[in-house]
């Protein structure tokens, strides 16, 4: 599996998830986030570049948690377009997983 595809001046990220799926939700959200980071910026981007983000959460009541560490990290005015949904999620310790779509920095 590809971490990231770039193709035609996107970058199309897997789904990135937490380092430890022990921790609380905004934990996990921060380390997904993290993940978002170094993988963009591998690829010449950053969050500001960020199209459109897909959240799935495992319990929709962890969407407060989730989106306080969200917006703690979207850079104000640039906050992408966003849907986030209910998911099983592939390992039971996780609670979050991010996927997102970006444009090559210029």
């Amino acid at each position: 599996m590809s971490e990231a595809v770039i193709h035609d001046g996107r970058i199309y990220l897997a789904g990135q998830v937490p380092e430890t799926a022990s921790a609380d939700i905004q934990t996990q959200t921060r380390e997904a986030l993290a993940a978002i980071d170094d993988l963009l910026a591998q690829a010449g981007s950053d969050k500001t570049h960020i199209l459109q983000a897909q959240v799935f959460l495992a319990d929709l009541a962890d969407f407060a948690g989730m989106n306080e560490a969200w917006d703690a990290w979207v850079v104000p005015g640039k906050a992408p377009a966003r849907a986030t949904v209910q998911a099983a999620l592939a390992d039971p310790g996780w609670k979050v997983e991010i996927l997102v779509t970006a444009v090559v920095a210029s």
